[in-house]
């Protein structure tokens, strides 16, 4: 284990993951267990009043949604982040969840974030990421596109190919998920690991499928019943080939919106059950049953380093426990009774 660890870096505002991760190079990465932090709805943080409401929502709320009040309304819940990719990036956010679309009377056939409402566009998107990966070549992200809407077969061929444009030989082909260690992916250049829950992936080599990379979705608001469900899809897991991502989310339902309509999600959701919630998180460990990779809303919120660094700060234990930008040397299964549950639903207001 590295020896020396500055204090500095450990109480330090600026974010540390580049340094210490190019630190590790010479250590056996193998044997070390190790967690990634991601965020839900990752491309929220902006969302277009002015645009048409997604496609991803039901007739009855586009034909609300002509009513201008109805989309700022929605608006607070749709925004599930506060910081961009870049700062998300900063803080230490290394997996992204993503979800797609085209926008209707757009003859460009861009590609735009949706979540009720249109977010950026995707290339926009991926610049910003690919920037950050360009000023630090030994950071490694996930981009786990799985959520398409009104796409045909021209969409998804524009889309990937402006992830080939924008990531080039920084993207990492699919291969055995055991197989893969920080060293290797440094040794080859690769920074960049596309998931994308379409069968298009089985054209292209750097798309990894989706099944590689499940995400059980609790669908409730009751914090008991969503740390029950973490708890019981942690333990099904299998410890081999694929991920596995805990979303530590909760989600509102038709009453749950109607009564919190103007305070939003962050306020009548989040806030509120945040502290149980990373009780549980305290409490986990990395490993063949552990976590591998937890997501939550407004991540700018919670404080993960705090979460894993145990309270003697000896060297071992904080190496063990991870920031969240170490790459994982272990993987798990998607759970059988929930693999159908990946991640939720679209968000509809009413």
């Amino acid at each position: 284990m590295l020896t020396g660890w500055p204090r500095s870096l450990l109480s330090s505002t600026t974010s540390p993951f580049p340094i210490w991760q190019s630190q590790l190079q010479s250590q056996p990465l193998s044997s070390h267990l190790l967690l990634r932090i991601g965020s839900h709805d990752s491309f929220s943080y902006w969302v277009d009043e002015k645009s048409p409401v997604g496609p991803d929502q039901t007739p009855a709320i586009k034909r609300l949604a002509r009513i201008s009040l109805v989309k700022k309304l929605m608006k607070k819940w749709s925004v599930t982040q506060n910081l961009t990719f870049r700062e998300q990036l900063d803080a230490g956010i290394r997996y992204f969840d993503l979800r797609v679309s085209s926008k209707p009377g757009d003859a460009d056939q861009e590609i735009y974030f949706i979540h009720g409402l249109f977010g950026i566009r995707v290339w926009d998107g991926l610049m910003e990421i690919d920037s950050f990966l360009t000023q630090h070549p030994q950071e490694i992200v996930f981009l786990d596109f799985n959520h398409f809407y009104a796409m045909d077969e021209a969409h998804h061929k524009r889309l990937i190919l402006r992830i080939q444009e924008a990531f080039g030989s920084k993207l990492c082909s699919a291969c055995s998920v055991e197989s893969m260690t920080l060293r290797t992916l440094w040794e080859k250049k690769c920074q960049v690991l596309i998931f994308y829950h379409c069968p298009f992936y089985k054209q292209y080599p750097f798309l990894w499928p989706g099944k590689k990379i499940p995400a059980p979705w609790a669908n409730t608001t009751s914090v008991h019943k969503l740390i029950l469900f973490l708890e019981t899809t942690l333990s099904e897991r299998s410890p081999h080939g694929s991920f596995h991502v805990s979303q530590a989310i909760l989600t509102p339902r038709v009453k749950t919106i109607a009564r919190g309509l103007v305070g939003g999600l962050k306020n009548t959701l989040v806030h509120r059950n945040l502290p149980a919630i990373l009780d549980w998180v305290k409490t986990q460990k990395p490993g063949a049953l552990g976590v591998n990779i937890i997501t939550s809303d407004f991540v700018d919120l919670i404080k993960y380093l705090q979460c894993f660094l145990p309270q003697e700060h000896s060297q071992r234990s904080f190496l063990n426990f991870s920031y969240p930008g170490q790459m994982l040397p272990w993987s798990s299964s998607p759970p059988q009774d929930h693999a159908s549950q990946d991640h939720e639903r679209p968000l509809t207001l009413l």
